[in-house]
């Protein structure tokens, strides 16, 4: 993002911390709303950041999540300082987990997270390295789509 930013935000995640998972998906919610961002377009950001914002509480140690909105897209950074990923490929199946069994039991880690945040963001980016963490960069268009998918 450059100058045109009309709206940058960061946000931290605390890993481990399942008692606050989800509130800075519902902060960048409650403020696309108040930006007046397309319902539909909410809605799929939201998801996204969701399930990022999981990953973050469920597998690092700390997260940050970049909030930038501009004229013609909202762009959701994240960051972590966790295991990485070592096989992206996998990770990305639908129903593939590394979740422990007290995060399935809490009702967490059904292997669709990586996979959700794909389907809802119109440009999809991941880098990890094991040791190290993982980098997600996901686009929402503005002007993009129109249904929900």
């Amino acid at each position: 993002m450059g100058s045109d930013d009309v709206f940058t935000q960061a946000f931290e995640v605390t890993g481990g911390d399942f008692h606050k998972a989800g509130r800075v998906s519902i902060e960048i919610k409650e403020t696309l709303q108040e930006l007046g961002i397309s319902p539909v377009v909410i809605r799929r950001t939201a998801i996204a950041t969701y399930e990022a914002e999981m990953n973050i509480v469920m597998y690092a140690a700390q997260g940050t999540l970049h909030l930038a909105l501009s004229p013609e897209a909202i762009v959701i950074e994240v960051f972590d300082r966790g295991p990485g990923i070592p096989d992206i490929d996998m990770a990305m199946r639908e129903g593939y987990s590394t979740a422990t069994r007290e995060m399935q039991e809490m009702g967490f880690g059904a292997g669709m997270g990586l996979p959700n945040m794909k389907k809802n963001s119109d440009v999809f980016e991941i880098i990890s390295a094991v040791g190290q963490g993982t980098r997600l960069r996901m686009v929402f268009h503005l002007g993009g789509r129109t249904a929900e998918t």
